[in-house]
């Protein structure tokens, strides 16, 4: 037995009319470059989320760029994020010279431990070195985090919040979806994720109309009115036109498979071992369940005999950012974050999609029962 960690293919050939048929188009009309299905996309995405405007993008790495750009961060500010995340998070704020500050996460949630957080604002405030100016929180594997919590906590210190909401679009928070729980927001539509596309991809969702303008110009190399108007700094951003029409077939069936998705985590929370730590659930929270992640104190010997057995898995994150050799000057070393440290040996991650079939669901629970006996 051999299975897929995520099922593309079951998932293509459900979609296969739709999808050949919108691609098809954009090779019939040859807008390659922010064609039509581009602003059909943005449109459908803000209308889905509940937000005012979206702004579309290259990646969910270009979609943090971006919209740190917006807010004219770079040397001298210090921006707030976990240290349990994908490079992505940290990567951009170093592009732009700024200074990350790396925090440590709840052990249940997974998610920035808003108490840690607040401590290092007053202490990066005290040494002077560098000014707060940006929170990022990472919405991990898809669920969102306490927005209501962490933007009082922002207005507190007269922060500003960019949400990396790269695994959780589909998510909600309260009665808000993710993408209108934060003033902006940052997501990826790399093929993996909840809503992927077949490369790369990415959008920014925010609040204001007036962000969004600013955004399609640091979109295009920060072109104006016209095109060889140069108004401020801007990068190569933009979203392929043939990813737009990918992600509309896409969208058309996101809700139901966000239902799949809910369905097999709720499967898995009820079927797997009492020896493994199955993801915490939270009060008025919906994950997008990006990644169904557990935590086993055998987390290595259980991730062989499982490849063993066939079962694909992978770990979210073997290497906490803060201990990283491109960012260990920027935090306080081991031991620091030890939450962060001890999720990186304990987490391991099992086939999450929506076209899991009942038999290698159940196979994929025997597995891990076998393993851990």
């Amino acid at each position: 037995m051999s299975l897929p960690f995520v099922d593309l293919k079951s998932q293509y050939a459900r979609l296969k009319a739709d999808i050949d048929r919108r691609i098809h188009a954009v090779l019939d009309h040859g807008g390659y470059v922010l064609g039509p299905e581009v602003a059909e996309l943005e449109k459908k995405l803000a209308s889905f989320a509940g937000c005012a405007d979206v702004v579309s993008c290259a990646s969910g790495t270009d979609a943090l760029l971006m919209a740190l750009m917006l807010e004219g961060i770079g040397p001298g500010d210090a921006v707030f994020l976990p240290s349990f995340t994908f490079t992505a998070t940290a990567e951009v704020v170093l592009l732009l010279g700024a200074t990350p500050v790396f925090v440590d996460v709840d052990p249940h949630t997974f998610n920035t431990d808003l108490a840690h957080l607040s401590q290092l604002i007053m202490e990066t405030e005290r040494a002077g070195k560098a000014r707060p100016r940006i929170i990022m929180p990472v919405d991990l594997f898809g669920l969102p985090v306490d927005y209501t919590a962490l933007n009082a906590l922002a207005d507190k210190y007269s922060l500003k919040v960019i949400a990396d909401a790269a695994q959780s679009f589909g998510g909600a928070f309260g009665n808000k979806k993710v993408g209108n729980l934060a003033p902006i927001t940052a997501t990826s539509f790399y093929p993996a994720k909840p809503l992927g596309c077949y490369g790369d991809g990415g959008a920014i969702f925010v609040q204001d109309s007036g962000k969004a303008e600013v955004l399609r110009s640091i979109r295009v190399h920060g072109q104006g009115a016209q095109r060889y108007d140069v108004v401020r700094i801007g990068v190569n951003g933009r979203l392929d036109t043939l990813q737009a029409a990918v992600l509309l077939a896409k969208l058309e069936v996101f809700e139901d498979e966000l239902r799949a998705r809910e369905r097999l985590a709720s499967r898995y929370d009820a079927r797997l071992p009492k020896s493994v730590i199955t993801p915490q659930r939270v009060a008025g929270a919906q994950s997008a369940w990006a990644q169904y992640s557990i935590l086993c104190e055998r987390r290595d010997e259980l991730q062989a005999k499982l490849k063993a057995q066939g079962v694909p898995t992978a770990i979210y994150y073997p290497l906490p950012m803060h201990l990283q050799p491109a960012y260990i000057a920027y935090g306080k070393g081991k031991g620091s974050l030890p939450v962060s440290e001890r999720l990186s040996k304990q987490i391991l991650a099992l086939p999450m999609h929506p076209y899991l079939s009942n038999a290698d669901f159940e196979e994929i629970c025997s597995s891990v029962e076998r393993a851990l006996n």
